[in-house]
């Protein structure tokens, strides 16, 4: 229990209040001691509401506007704290804390120079914005109304995606949507620009709203109220009406139950509608629930540049951009990634300078600068997750546009010290932060361009981070860099001999001829992470042995021949890549590397065995020989910590009893990968259901037939290049419970498919690809689940209705041909799944 400390001085009205909610936290503490086994939880609210109260004191804050919204916040989420608790004794930590630590900022922050800065907050009827520039959100916009705010169940709608992307520009379409403006009642547009939005300025601009004109409150009336008889006001001004309230750019965990629970007495179709860079606002959204914005394709965005740079017609006869140049100009708008708010700002560029200069177009396309948009993406990133922060600034190490694995983006962060332990929720966090986008599965990513150059950015000021260019302008800076990435052409690799022996990561992108002498790495004395991925490198000097240091030694996807003896010195090496380099000679070595964590391999010449069963710390391996792994490794009593396997060569040939009892010993074992031997046919794999644990299994191969004992706790499933002739779905049906998701990747050669009543209950992703004989679908649509459904390159293939009627079925992603793609859009049936992707 925390004691109120006296005060001889006197208190402003802010802290008298939070003191007043102490004392009734206090005594609540102590009329629950004898009923509750225990009082942790208003034990934390006090010290919380306490150490706030001394932040006041001790700044010396005086009363007004935001502080007193500060402190009607934090008042009112201690009595619902309370009220909480009352109900049924439950520690709700981790729900308040959020908050509570953004409302410490804040309070930090009053007194300096944006003490008291006013909220922007706007309604949509009122402000010249870029509406004038709106090109391809008619689909969104439908989609929207008919699945979400006219139709759909929840109350409660996001909007999210990466600053730029028109997240409020949808949402005052659907606002001022005739449709919207009938059905509503009453109508709310709250806008917050700034990081210090409160729970009480939302209720006061809510209510202002949504008051009777007649009978208007005051702002100061309003202001000098609490925010629960706020709460009170709005639920009587809404009571027995239809409305549509919009919260546009809604901050992190915001602290929203009070207001829903207000919102929702009524179930009579009225809808809240956020927009965020978050899926994290601190309303509960189901999947369903959430329109991810996507980039515009570059059909559209080359509307959009076209309408931007015609708009007014400031530009006239020969002024006008030149049909000639149509191709320069697509050419210089991918940059834009499909980023609204960059292509509009590239288009205002151009204008200006045209008008200003009448330089020819084709020299202002050229010298386009991208400088103000990434100032104008500022705001995105002071929005982040501090805790994303460094994962966010290290995207700035890997090439633009490419597709980012997610072992090596968590591999990358913990060498360099970033993370530790487990990666997953930071994963997540740039997903739900509008960082990264999903590819495939939760395994490979994608950043969009204009983020990339503004990590780069960022990276040069906060992480010491530098490019070096060959042969190219080298931008110089002030301190010594500690992160450097090497431009290559296919040439000659230049190099300086002054190197900086404080850096700690180096990464080679292009390609080009590696010919440096042993003095070059020398002076790495401290280098974390070497990655020289699809550089094209033939040959690994010895002199990389003097990189003592070394974690990350990224190889992937090279011309390396052999690898040198003096590998076996990197004794702190924890990730050792050197998959896709054809028929690589690897050197009894790796038993050195007793740090080893992540090994990934294939196509590879042992001329003795690698001894890597020794390796205790070992939690990858891919891919080893089936003859490897069952003749001639000394025991499996080590490998401890294995946690996923490839073993790649098997063929009819292949012992695969002695594989499966081995692998049962490994008993961490939980995601196992078979390949089979080029074309021939894989062994039967009937014995493989003694893996118990066994969670994720990838079979890639020729089968005769799918094995009929399958390890019963499998979640993930994918076959790939079996070419079965029996169909997999009813092999599958019933034997995996606990199956979540399938691939079927030219798995298949018959032209039925057949999904059996009750076969897949927990099904929650389904991928069918290359498989190019099946023409019938069949399934019992009111058995299935899945929520995701993925089709490419079924060229005969037409959905039936009971797929598509699926009432759980969220999301279709479909490459087919052209004529079943314009027979699926203009089908009715699809107008029923909330997101639907359909190509060409």
């Amino acid at each position: 229990m925390i004691v109120l400390r006296p005060s001889a001085r006197s208190r402003t009205m802010s802290e008298a209040l939070l003191i007043s909610v102490i004392q009734k936290l206090n005594s609540s503490y102590i009329e629950y001691m004898t009923v509750m086994t225990s009082n942790h939880f208003i034990d934390w609210v006090i010290k919380e509401v306490r150490e706030i109260a001394d932040i006041v004191r001790d700044k010396k804050l005086e009363d007004g506007r935001r502080l007193n919204f500060l402190v009607s916040d934090i008042v009112s989420m201690a009595e619902h704290a309370l009220d909480l608790y009352k109900q049924d004794g439950t520690n709700y930590t981790a729900s308040f804390r959020p908050w509570i630590e953004l409302i410490k900022q804040q309070m930090l922050k009053l007194g300096d120079d944006e003490a008291e800065m006013e909220s922007n907050m706007r309604s949509p009827e009122n402000v010249e914005d870029d509406m004038k520039y709106v090109v391809g959100l008619e689909e969104d916009v439908q989609m929207l109304l008919r699945k979400r705010i006219i139709g759909g169940y929840h109350m409660t709608v996001l909007i999210t995606g990466m600053s730029g992307i028109g997240k409020t520009t949808l949402a005052r379409e659907i606002y001022n949507h005739p449709t919207v403006i009938e059905r509503f009642k009453r109508r709310v547009w709250v806008s917050n620009y700034f990081t210090h939005f409160t729970n009480k300025e939302l209720l006061i601009k809510v209510i202002q709203q949504v008051e009777d004109p007649q009978n208007l409150h005051s702002s100061s009336l309003l202001e000098n109220m609490d925010n629960r008889s706020l709460l009170d006001m709005l639920s009587q001004h809404l009571q027995g009406k239809r409305y549509l309230i919009v919260l546009d750019d809604v901050p992190r965990n915001m602290y929203f139950n009070p207001l829903l629970r207000a919102l929702q007495k009524e179930d009579n179709g009225s809808r809240l509608l956020l927009t965020s860079h978050t899926r994290n606002t601190g309303i509960y959204t189901r999947d369903e629930d959430v329109h991810k914005m996507k980039p515009l394709d570059s059909k559209k965005s080359w509307q959009l540049f076209l309408k931007t740079i015609n708009h007014g017609n400031k530009l006239t006869g020969e002024h006008k951009f030149p049909k000639s140049l149509e191709p320069k100009g697509k050419q210089m708008l991918r940059k834009c990634d499909g980023l609204p708010l960059a292509i509009k700002e590239v288009g205002k560029q151009l204008v200006e300078k045209k008008l200003s200069g009448g330089s020819e177009w084709e020299q202002l396309l050229e010298s386009v600068d991208f400088g103000s948009t990434l100032k104008l993406l500022e705001p995105f990133y002071h929005k982040l997750d501090p805790a994303l922060e460094s994962c966010f600034l290290y995207m700035s190490f890997f090439k633009e546009n490419t597709t980012l694995r997610a072992e090596k983006l968590t591999q990358i962060w913990i060498a360099g010290g970033v993370v530790s332990g487990y990666c997953g929720s930071y994963l997540d966090g740039l997903i739900n932060e509008s960082v990264i986008d999903v590819k495939d599965k939760s395994t490979k990513y994608r950043m969009n361009a204009l983020l990339h150059m503004l990590s780069i950015q960022k990276a040069e000021d906060k992480l010491g981070f530098e490019i070096l260019r060959k042969n190219g302008n080298n931008r110089s800076f002030p301190s010594p860099r500690l992160h450097r990435v090497i431009i290559c052409s296919r040439d000659k690799f230049n190099y300086s001999t002054d190197q900086d022996k404080h850096l700690l990561s180096l990464f080679f992108h292009g390609g080009g001829y590696f010919d440096t002498s042993p003095s070059y790495w020398n002076s790495f004395e401290e280098l974390n992470i070497l990655d020289l991925e699809d550089f094209g490198l033939k040959n690994l000097p010895e002199s990389i042995s003097t990189l003592i240091e070394l974690k990350y030694l990224g190889l992937r996807n090279n011309y390396i021949e052999e690898l040198p003896d003096l590998l076996g010195c990197l004794k702190n090496l924890e990730v050792l890549d050197i998959s896709q380099n054809f028929m690589v000679e690897v050197p009894n070595v790796i038993w050195r590397l007793r740090s080893l964590r992540h090994l990934y391999m294939s196509d590879m010449v042992c001329r003795k065995s690698l001894w890597f069963d020794i390796l205790e710390n070992l939690e990858t391996l891919t891919y080893v020989s089936v003859a490897n792994w069952t003749y001639e490794l000394l025991g499996l009593n080590m490998l401890t910590s294995l946690k996923k396997l490839g073993i790649e060569e098997l063929d009819g040939n292949s012992n695969v009893s002695k594989l499966f009892v081995s692998l049962a010993d490994l008993k961490n074992l939980k995601h196992l990968i078979l390949r089979g031997y080029r074309f021939r046919s894989m062994p039967s794999l009937e014995e493989i259901g003694i893996l118990q644990s066994l969670e994720s299994l990838k079979l890639d191969g020729l089968l005769a037939r799918l094995p009929t004992n399958l390890p019963p706790n499998i979640t993930s499933l994918t076959l790939i290049d079996s070419c079965l002739d029996e169909d997999p779905m009813a092999l599958l049906a019933g034997k995996l419970p606990k199956l979540e998701y399938l691939k079927l990747r030219n798995a298949y050669t018959g032209q039925q498919m057949v999904i059996l009543r009750n076969g897949f209950q927990r099904l929650q992703v389904m991928c069918i690809e290359e498989l190019w004989n099946l023409r019938n679908l069949q399934s019992d649509a009111l058995t299935f689940w899945f929520k995701k459904l993925e089709i490419h390159d079924c060229p005969n293939l037409t959905l039936p209705e009971n797929i598509l009627s699926m009432s759980y079925l969220n999301e279709l992603n479909m490459v087919t041909t052209k004529s079943i793609a314009t027979k699926m859009r203009n089908s009715d049936l699809i107008s029923k799944i909330p997101v639907v992707n359909i190509n060409p």
